[in-house]
């Protein structure tokens, strides 16, 4: 199994020049329309109508 998932696609214009970006995991860089997206793995939901349990910062304070 890969350590790290890489995005195919920018999810704004469709095109496939993504580049890592910025110091935090799960930042990427779009070469084409210069936008900068992140992406968060949440978890697994046990259907269709259950979120899956999150901790967020909010939360946790």
């Amino acid at each position: 199994m890969s350590g790290r998932a890489a995005p195919f696609y920018c999810p704004y214009c469709a095109d496939e020049d993504l580049r890592p970006f910025g110091e935090t995991h799960g930042q990427w860089r779009c070469g084409a329309c210069q936008r900068v997206f992140a992406l968060k793995y949440l978890g697994i939901a046990a259907d269709w109508t259950t979120a899956p349990n999150v901790k967020t910062e909010e939360s946790s304070s």
